[in-house]
């Protein structure tokens, strides 16, 4: 199941390598649904119908003297046989107590040492036959939401964060850039199976609107998204490589892509920390958003640095993209102080065209 896949990654457990090794395996296994682009919540798989069901095996009516002799006799107690010859447990029967009850019934002068023989032995295959003990939830036996050839979005936006943690923790170790590369190309692959990126055709609702489920057959149901904003959330701002470590403000936008940012100009607007709607021109090569309510300019240069203006006008420009933890202190307590971030870094060439 694909919270499986998301442990393995989350956990930090495999290498880079063999992170993008399982997120290649992942979308050539059967949990991949290629009309959906998207992945699915456990492995479909065909259930036995229904005309296929309380068949007696051959192999197990030749072992059971008991089950024979009830058939020869005509006694359907127990079992019966169909007009084309199959045969199956009492259509009456819903438990094991029946199947213990109606061994109990059977007349002992004709029947005891048979069912003393294959009392077991018949109890053991009825079990087998229906596998009562081994319920596995929705996933296992239903068609609707969370069932066989469904689409749970929540898990899969799990799978795109974990796809995301992969892909910092392969930058902090020093992955090789082909490794890198794949790990980026997986996680916007994932992202482009979620909803926001889609048709409504294809979504088969409005991609905006919250739904939890897409079952195997129509489109996305059930209204709701549980609990994705919460991943995707954290994925936004993943993107936008904006880190707290050691009381800091970090910008490290790795996985930024060109055509996020403008390509003319263009107005931000925003509410500012004290409520107040403000706005801010945007030229091209630039993308805005607020953290904390601060807004935060992010702009294509041939060289990483960051200019913090204070709300007093005063300008500080530092070569690493980090705030220093005082100045990171205001925007997190909304103190005011700090009025706009402007952050200029260099983006890989492979990044600006896509």
């Amino acid at each position: 199941m694909l919270e499986g896949q998301v442990a393995v990654l989350s956990s930090g457990h495999l290498s880079a390598e063999e992170s993008l090794q399982l997120l290649a395996t992942l979308k050539r296994s059967r949990m991949y649904r290629a009309d959906q682009h998207s992945y699915l919540l456990y492995p479909n798989r065909q259930l036995p119908r229904f005309i296929e069901r309380n068949d007696i095996p051959a192999a197990d009516l030749r072992r059971s003297a008991l089950l024979r002799k009830l058939l020869a006799d005509g006694n359907r107690q127990l079992v019966e046989r169909d007009v084309v010859g199959r045969i199956h447990f009492n259509a009456t029967i819903t438990n094991a107590r029946d199947v213990q009850r109606i061994l109990g019934e059977l007349p002992a002068a004709r029947y005891g040492a048979l069912v003393k023989r294959d009392r077991k032995f018949v109890l053991e295959m009825f079990e087998r036959l229906f596998d009562h003990e081994s319920f596995t939830g929705r996933s296992g036996t239903f068609f609707g939401y969370e069932g066989l050839g469904c689409i749970y979005w929540h898990m899969v936006s799990k799978l795109l964060l974990a796809v995301q943690e992969t892909y910092y923790r392969a930058v902090e170790s020093g992955a090789p850039k082909p490794v890198l590369n794949g790990l980026g190309e997986s996680y916007y692959d994932v992202r482009s199976g979620i909803g926001d990126y889609k048709t409504p055709e294809n979504y088969g609702a409005f991609p905006m609107d919250p739904y939890s489920h897409t079952p195997g057959k129509g489109g996305a149901r059930q209204p709701g998204l549980t609990g994705q904003v919460k991943e995707d959330f954290l994925c936004r701002f993943g993107e936008l490589g904006v880190t707290v470590r050691d009381a800091k403000i970090h910008f490290a936008p790795q996985l930024m892509r060109g055509q996020e940012f403008v390509s003319g100009r263009t107005t931000f607007a925003y509410f500012d920390v004290y409520g107040m709607h403000q706005k801010i021109l945007l030229k091209s090569g630039e993308l805005a958003f607020t953290y904390c309510q601060v807004p935060i300019i992010y702009r294509l240069g041939a060289k990483n640095h960051l200019t913090v203006i204070r709300a007093d006008g005063a300008k500080r420009r530092s070569e690493v993209l980090c705030l220093d933890s005082a100045t990171s202190r205001t925007i997190l307590q909304r103190s005011g102080e700090t009025a706009r971030i402007e952050v200029d870094f260099v983006m890989p060439p492979e990044s600006r065209s896509s």
